[in-house]
């Protein structure tokens, strides 16, 4: 080997600069944000039930919305059937944001923890929080 004490360095190097993320971030995990659901409205309700189960709202909620959207605008259809069978008005604003609206608690912990930016409110109003 000519350059053995270049190679291994260059390892060395290539390592650290590898390695160095995971090892600056070892213990830093935030913990799993849990969605308040405490609105006066949701304590109000006799059944407390959502749309669609919440397993399925918590995994799917983006595509539903997407398909909201496109059948209220696109397509003129504003009822949406659930998998019990009742029927919803297609709404963000008075279907969604009327039980949840705490969107500081219920959107914004879940969307900030996932990095993930909704573009709702390019369209909607975005909901003004009562102060108390």
């Amino acid at each position: 080997m000519y350059d053995g004490s270049k190679i291994i360095a260059g390892l060395i190097v290539f390592v650290g600069l590898f390695t160095f993320p995971f090892l600056y971030n070892m213990g830093k995990a935030s913990a799993k944000p849990e969605p308040k659901i405490d609105t006066p409205v949701i304590q109000q309700l006799a059944e407390k039930k959502c749309v669609e189960p919440k397993s399925f709202m918590r995994a799917e909620h983006m595509k539903l919305l997407n398909e909201w959207r496109d059948s209220a605008i696109r397509k003129a259809k504003r009822v949406y059937v659930g998998a019990e069978g009742k029927e919803y008005t297609i709404s963000l604003q008075n279907t969604c944001m009327k039980c949840h609206s705490n969107k500081k608690k219920f959107c914004d912990e879940c969307h900030n923890y996932m990095a993930v930016k909704p573009y709702c409110w390019d369209c909607h109003l975005e909901p003004k929080e009562k102060k108390l």
